[in-house]
């Protein structure tokens, strides 16, 4: 256990969230340390009330706005008729799998359905986004990649304008570009994004929007990257010639696309197009958060579950 009495290994948090109560206890900790609020009003005269019945419901009463509140009002956790023991292991395992957990996995771990388990992980993905308008300056990488498989292991009806049973051409796979700062002693952070195409006005937005002008972008050779000396001081490395001169090499990025990859092939197996970015939030925060142990991980994805809300028919619409 750490110096706060908070778990430090997986089984250590099994047991330490086994209890209901206890449970509820950390949440109410995590979310309001300075005192409860109501979710809707922002009232701080509440009264907290319990009834007594076999599985009891801890709710507040709000003088505010005259209703009722459960602690996972405004959460990821908002409508779910699984308690806390369950979720909370759930995010244990999640932030700290470094290749991932599959909803099959979670499911027989948890004891609950594959299709319980599979929006659980999606929910709990949408926490672990970090949407922050900070910029990122210094020696930025950027490059990017294509997910989707090959087409000589797609069925013949599914091999739409492929070649047949030849190479990993891009077409029909879906686009992600990396941007990774570049920081001293590994403290390195990655931002990704699922983009529609590799065309230079793409590129050059997202970069835009991302890095800040005057800093060093560091691409490959690809065409589209042409122009960027006007904002940006920038460096390309040819891959046809070799990977790195000097510091001009984009090593790091594919390194993140290594797991990246090997958590969608080996964990997830397949990945709709269209959840895709959940997929890349959870890959990129456990590697910008690499650097601290698994309860520092845990803590700082359960502290972001508040007004990251999300339902069955949000995850599932076309």
């Amino acid at each position: 256990m750490t110096e706060n009495g908070y778990p430090e290994t997986a089984q250590e948090a099994i047991i330490y969230f086994s209890d209901a109560q206890v449970c509820h206890d950390f949440m109410v900790k995590m979310r309001w340390p300075n005192g409860v609020v109501c979710p809707r009003c922002g009232s701080v005269d509440v009264r907290f009330s319990q009834t007594k019945a076999a599985k009891p419901r801890r709710l507040w009463n709000c003088h505010g706005c005259k209703k009722q509140f459960t602690l996972k009002v405004g959460t990821i956790f908002e409508d779910s008729p699984l308690g806390l023991e369950k979720w909370l292991p759930a995010v244990w395992l999640i932030v700290n799998a470094k290749n991932g957990i599959s909803s099959c996995e979670l499911a027989r771990s948890l004891g609950v359905t594959q299709k319980t388990a599979w929006f659980m992980l999606h929910r709990i993905r949408v926490a672990l986004q970090e949407g922050t308008f900070e910029k990122m300056s210094g020696q930025v990488e950027a490059d990017e990649t294509y997910i989707g498989g090959k087409a000589k292991n797609m069925h013949t009806d599914k091999r739409i304008e492929k070649v047949k049973g030849r190479g990993r051409g891009a077409t029909g796979k879906a686009v992600v570009m990396g941007l990774l700062e570049r920081n001293e002693k590994g403290k390195s952070r990655v931002r990704t994004k699922h983009l529609k195409d590799v065309r230079r006005h793409t590129l050059h937005s997202e970069i835009a929007n991302t890095v800040e002008a005057g800093s060093e972008v560091i691409t490959d050779a690809l065409p589209s990257y042409e122009r960027l000396d006007s904002i940006y001081t920038h460096n390309a490395i040819d891959h046809a010639r070799c990977y790195a001169i000097g510091h001009v090499h984009t090593n790091g990025l594919e390194n993140f696309w290594s797991l990246l990859k090997r958590s969608i092939r080996g964990t997830y197996v397949s990945v709709n197009h269209e959840h895709l970015f959940r997929y890349l939030d959870e890959q990129a925060y456990r590697f910008n958060y690499r650097q601290g142990n698994d309860c520092d991980r845990f803590l700082k994805a359960v502290k972001s579950v508040t007004g990251a809300r999300l339902t069955y028919r949000d995850v599932t619409r076309k």
